[in-house]
């Protein structure tokens, strides 16, 4: 759960930076003097930017998840396993006191046999 928190928190942290680069980005577009050439120049120049970070972000939140998809197998096969030992555990507990419950059956039965003949 922990973890699924964190991704949230994460990915609303990179839509605010992105967002609050993009804003930034179109006041100072707005309000710098320049041709119109030059501004398409640099919003050119600015998106480019602005998608690289964005592909880096992707990337990161990217590796970030195959990570913790990894943990989160690493941890079920950890659980299936020590479930496994726990169940082979309990069939040969289970086993012993079922062939001790049958021989103390069969030395009882062979005490009443003797008994009963005497």
């Amino acid at each position: 759960m922990a973890n699924n928190d964190s991704g949230a928190e994460m990915g609303a942290f990179f839509a605010g930076v992105l967002i609050g680069g993009l804003i930034g980005a179109a006041t100072a577009l707005l309000m710098a003097p320049q041709s119109g050439e030059e501004t398409r120049k640099q919003i050119s120049r600015t998106g480019l930017e602005f998608r690289d970070r964005a592909h880096d972000s992707l990337e990161d939140a990217r590796e970030r998840a195959e990570a913790t998809i990894a943990d989160a197998r690493r941890r079920a096969e950890r659980i299936v396993e020590e479930a496994r030992e726990r169940a082979e555990r309990m069939i040969q507990e289970a086993r012993a006191s079922v062939e001790h419950a049958a021989q103390d059956a069969k030395e009882a039965a062979e005490r009443a046999a003797t008994s009963g003949e005497g």
